[in-house]
C-alpha cells in the first residue's frame, strides 16, 4: 500500500513539473474540458505543438489506446472550430501507458511514453520541439517543498496573465472614436448650414480620375462625407459600437493607425473598380475595424472565441452580402478596408500577444499590399 501511494505521488509530481514547464516557460494555457478525467489539455498556438495533453490515467491495452486516440480527435475538432484553426499539431504525453501498447498515431497527433525524467531525454519529439524540457524539470526542492514551489510559480504566472487580460479588457474612454464621430457629424452639417452641400461633396469625395491627377487628399476626405442623414447615422452607430471596443482593446495609437490605413486601402480598391464613379462614407474604415477585431479576437480567443464565430464573422459576411446584392454600395471599398484593417493590426500588433517577428512580417506584407493597391488604382484601374 505504501509503495502504491509512493508511485501515485511520483506520477502526480511529474504532472506538476510538466505543468510548471509548459505554463511558466512556454506560456501554454489550460483548456477546460467537460468529462476529461485524469488528463490535462494545454494550448499555445504559437508553438509547433499547439496542443499538449498530459495523460495520467492507466492505459493497459491497444483497445483503450485506440479509443483514447478517437476521443482526442473528436475533442480537437471542437477546439479547431473554437480557435478557427485548420491544423492543430498535438502532443500526448502518457505517464502510465503499458509497455505492451504500441504508440501509433494519425497525422498531426504525436505521442510519447514518460515514466521518468530520463524518458524525456530519449524522446526525439521532445529534443526537437522542447529541447530544454529535461533540464527545466530539475529542482533543488524535494517532496512537499517542491510541490509548494511549483504551485506558487504556476499561480504567480496565472495571476500575471490575469493582470494582462484585465489591462486589455478594462473599459477605457474611446477618445479617438468620439473625435471621429464629431468630425463626421460636423462635416455633414457644415455644408448644409452654409448651403454648399453639392460643392463640398464634389470637392472632397473619393473620385478616381481627379485622384490620379494629383488630388490625393480625396483618398482620405471621402471617408468623412455622407450623402444623407440615414447614411450618417448608420455609419456612426457602427463606428461607435465597433470603434469604442477596438480602441479600448488595441490602444489609441494602434487604433488610429488601423482606422486611417483602412480608409486608404478602402479608397484605393474603390477607385480601382469604380471607373468614373464617386464614393463617400466611413463604411470602408468600419470594415477595417471589423478586420482588426477579427485579428484581436483570434489572439484572445480564450475570451472571445464564441463571439468570433457567432457575431464577428457573420456580421462581416452579412454586410458583404448586402454589398453584392444591393445597388449603390461600394463593396470594393468594404473589401479593401477589411483587408487593410486586418493587415494593419498584424503590423501594429496586439498587446501582450504579438511577437516582434510577427509584426515585422505583417509590416512587410502590408507594404506589399499597399504597393499592389497603388499599382492597381493608378495603372490598372477599370
Amino acid at each position: 500500500m505504501t509503495e502504491e501511494i509512493g508511485m501515485m505521488d511520483e506520477k502526480n509530481m511529474m504532472v506538476m513539473k510538466l505543468l510548471h514547464y509548459f505554463i511558466t516557460e512556454k506560456s501554454y494555457t489550460p483548456i477546460i474540458l467537460q468529462g476529461a478525467e485524469n488528463e490535462i489539455w494545454l494550448e499555445n498556438l504559437e508553438e509547433d505543438y499547439k496542443i499538449v495533453r498530459i495523460v495520467s490515467s492507466y492505459i493497459h491495452n491497444e483497445e483503450q489506446y485506440r479509443f483514447d486516440v478517437f476521443r482526442t480527435k473528436r475533442i480537437l475538432k471542437k477546439i479547431k472550430a473554437k480557435t478557427l484553426s485548420f491544423r492543430l499539431n498535438t502532443l500526448s504525453i502518457f505517464l502510465d501507458l503499458s509497455s505492451n501498447v504500441e504508440l501509433s498515431t494519425p497525422k498531426d497527433l504525436a505521442a510519447i511514453r514518460v515514466e521518468e525524467d530520463k524518458d524525456l531525454k530519449k524522446s526525439e519529439i521532445i529534443q526537437s520541439a522542447f529541447p530544454d524540457l529535461p533540464k527545466k524539470l530539475k529542482f533543488t526542492e524535494k517532496g512537499m517543498q517542491l510541490f509548494v514551489k511549483i504551485t506558487n510559480d504556476i499561480n504567480a504566472h496565472n495571476q500575471e496573465d490575469q493582470k494582462k487580460a484585465e489591462d486589455v479588457f478594462q473599459p477605457k474612454l474611446p477618445v479617438i472614436t468620439y473625435g471621429l464621430i464629431l468630425i463626421n457629424i460636423f462635416l455633414f452639417l457644415f455644408p448644409k448650414i452654409f448651403g454648399i452641400d453639392a460643392w463640398f461633396l464634389n470637392t472632397f469625395c473619393t473620385y478616381g480620375p481627379l485622384i490620379r491627377i494629383g488630388q490625393w487628399y480625396r483618398l482620405i476626405t471621402g471617408a468623412f462625407l455622407h450623402g444623407n442623414l440615414f447614411h450618417l447615422l448608420f455609419n456612426m452607430y457602427a463606428l461607435y459600437i465597433l470603434g469604442s471596443q477596438l480602441e479600448s482593446f488595441m490602444g489609441r495609437w494602434r487604433y488610429f493607425v488601423i482606422y486611417f490605413f483602412s480608409i486608404l486601402t478602402a479608397s484605393l480598391l474603390s477607385i480601382t473598380f469604380s471607373g468614373n464613379g464617386a464614393s463617400i462614407g466611413a463604411s470602408g474604415a468600419i470594415f477595417g475595424l471589423m478586420g482588426a477585431l477579427l485579428y484581436f479576437g483570434y489572439h484572445y480567443r480564450v475570451y472571445l472565441g464564441n463571439v468570433i464565430r457567432s457575431q464577428i464573422i457573420p456580421l462581416i459576411l452579412l454586410n458583404l452580402a448586402f454589398g453584392f446584392f444591393m445597388q449603390g454600395i461600394d463593396n470594393a471599398a468594404h473589401i479593401g478596408g477589411l483587408i487593410g484593417g486586418l493587415l494593419a493590426s498584424i503590423s501594429v500588433g496586439v498587446k501582450y500577444k504579438s511577437s516582434r517577428f510577427e509584426q515585422i512580417n505583417g509590416f512587410i506584407v502590408t507594404v506589399l499590399f499597399l504597393g499592389f493597391l497603388f499599382y492597381m488604382a493608378f495603372c490598372y484601374a477599370a
